[in-house]
């Protein structure tokens, strides 16, 4: 299949005839249906959002809205359609912008990043109890997250620790879990350093003005290492990935032995991902409008870099914000989110990790912040920040291929979607 049999304004007139196909044909979009109404376990979806405005909050971000969302809203999900239900809403004013849920599906935790408490007026994450039966979150409790404007959380395979990246603050922090699931304190903290890096970046599209975190260190993701020996965060300002080495016992990290991977000045590298066997990491640069594939060895710690292809169609002009990078769940593809062209790029993963352009899919809405697979990998949902919706898109898992399903769910500014399955948790 070529590049351009991916391109948007080829896909836009088949997307409705190419949806019934998506995952195999009409033999399994019947047995899909049939085990859609086997299956009465509800699956759930929620959303982060942006919900304090900006006035008195943190008026120097370049991108937040006005606060339209109202907290951490709940949603049913129909597993054969994609289709979203209103289930409920979590009021919260602080802006829970990123979400996780631990792997028994019990605990929501939630990084608040408007917050401003203690005398460093830091940000906040909190953890919240899911009533299995309804869906519904209860606090268990909020903890400082360890600097300004938390805008990331992670959880440890141990079930034991959560990671925040500070995005105002510039640091990352170690948040020990109690035996009930609520926070304790910080056990470590780290505040990143160096040299920031320039407004104009290296590998930006002719014609780009994009510049959004190049004015101080900025933490935008942390993740641990599929192994959890390591933990890994970008600072898009310093252009930099850091790998640590985790101590479990102690809730601790320390530079790893291959500490530092720089990209180049003023890419600003925004998010990453593991491929699933846990032998390479894609990076996606937000202002560069690059992915970078990256050779990982877990035994050392070893990032090495090995290509950088634009996120973007050839022959693109102008400015671009990327966003947010996943691995499709059975490592076949790589989706690439562009802000400002409002598109995500699909890539094959070759056999030897590199990546092939196949081309993009409109987002059908206005400065796509992330997106996140439902649990089987079928659906897609985009979190289209300015436009107040999330959309629905089927996954081709054979071919990469997004399809609009004509679902979306109307959400003021939403940021993160995570899914609760439970059938499965």
């Amino acid at each position: 299949m070529t590049a351009r049999a991916f391109q948007r304004r080829e896909l836009f007139p088949r997307a409705a005839a190419a949806l019934p196909l998506a995952g195999g044909g009409a033999a399994a979009l019947a047995a899909r249906r049939a085990a859609a109404s086997a299956d009465v376990s509800p699956l759930l979806a929620y959303v982060g959002t942006f919900s304090s405005p900006l006035k008195d909050t943190l008026p120097t971000q370049v991108d937040l809205p006005p606060g339209n969302g109202r907290g951490i809203h709940r949603f049913t999900v129909d597993r054969d359609s994609g289709a979203w239900t209103e289930a409920g809403i979590t009021e919260s004013g602080t802006s829970p912008s990123c979400l996780a849920v631990n792997a028994a599906g019990t605990r929501l935790y939630s990084a608040h990043e408007t917050d401003r408490v203690g005398p460093g007026k830091h940000g906040s994450v909190a953890a919240w109890n899911i009533d299995r039966a309804t869906g519904d979150l209860t606090l268990l409790g909020s903890v400082p997250s360890g600097g300004a404007g938390p805008t990331y959380v992670s959880l440890h395979p141990d079930g034991e620790h959560l990671f925040v990246a500070n995005y105002f603050g510039g640091s990352v922090a170690v948040l020990p879990l109690r035996a009930d699931g609520s926070l304790g304190e910080a056990s470590d903290v780290k505040e990143d350093s160096g040299e920031i890096g320039p407004t104009r970046a290296t590998s930006a599209p002719p014609g780009s003005f994009a510049f959004s975190g190049h004015d101080r260190t900025h933490a935008h993701q942390i993740l641990p290492s599929p192994d959890g020996r390591h933990v890994l965060h970008v600072d898009l300002g310093l252009d930099r990935i850091f790998v640590w080495r985790f101590d479990a016992a102690r809730g601790t990290l320390a530079p790893g032995e291959h500490h530092v991977v720089a990209f180049p000045p003023g890419d600003g590298p925004r998010h990453f991902h593991f491929s699933p066997d846990a032998t390479r990491l894609y990076s996606i640069q937000e202002e560069g409008s690059t992915v970078v594939t990256l050779d990982w060895e877990a035994a050392t710690g070893r990032l090495t870099p090995k290509q950088t292809l634009s996120t973007l169609p050839p022959g693109f002009r102008g400015s671009n914000f990327c966003s947010e990078i996943l691995v499709s769940p059975d490592g076949r593809h790589v989706y690439c989110g562009n802000r400002l062209h409002d598109s995500i790029a699909i890539f094959r993963v070759l056999a030897d990790g590199t990546l092939e352009y196949l081309g993009e899919e409109w987002t059908r809405g206005n400065y796509p912040r992330s997106f996140t697979f439902t649990p089987d990998g079928r659906f897609l949902a985009c979190a289209n920040q300015r436009d107040d919706n999330v959309a629905i898109f089927a996954v081709d898992a054979a071919t990469g291929a997004l399809a609009f399903t004509g679902h979306y769910a109307a959400v003021g500014n939403p940021s993160h979607v995570v899914f609760l399955d439970l059938a499965r948790a």
